[in-house]
């Protein structure tokens, strides 16, 4: 399994990039293979304040629709339009094409309390 060590993971699947003020977002490699193959991705909270594990959007896998939780508050400054057409990069590449939302950081001290790639490994089982 995937589990890049300089990303921040949720207990609800999510990973976290922070590059300066900004934050990148997308689900992991456990979760998008716990989904199977994604087919849709509905994120309408652009331009949003969204709190630190509120619901900011859905993915929909062809057996299965799962809520998206921020892991951090901040606002929706843009959203993935590469998903739109093709949604199945949350599979093939989760870390990287596939990310969901870039968010302006509300509270870094909220980054702290996220886990680490090891921490996460050890709750999904990796």
């Amino acid at each position: 399994m995937n589990l890049p060590a300089s990303l921040k993971y949720t207990k609800e699947h999510e990973w976290i990039r922070v590059e300066g003020d900004v934050a990148f977002i997308g689900i992991t490699d456990h979760a998008q293979k716990e989904l199977g193959d994604i087919v849709y991705v509905d994120i309408d909270t652009l331009d949003k304040d969204v709190a630190q594990n509120e619901v900011f959007g859905t993915v929909e896998a062809v057996k299965t629709v799962s809520d998206l939780y921020s892991p951090i508050t901040g606002t929706v400054l843009e959203i993935n339009d590469k998903l739109d057409g093709s949604p199945e990069l949350v599979n093939s590449d989760p870390y990287g094409d596939g990310w969901m939302i870039k968010m302006a950081i509300g509270n870094p001290a909220e980054l702290e309390a996220l886990l680490s790639a090891e921490t996460y490994g050890e709750l999904v089982g990796a």
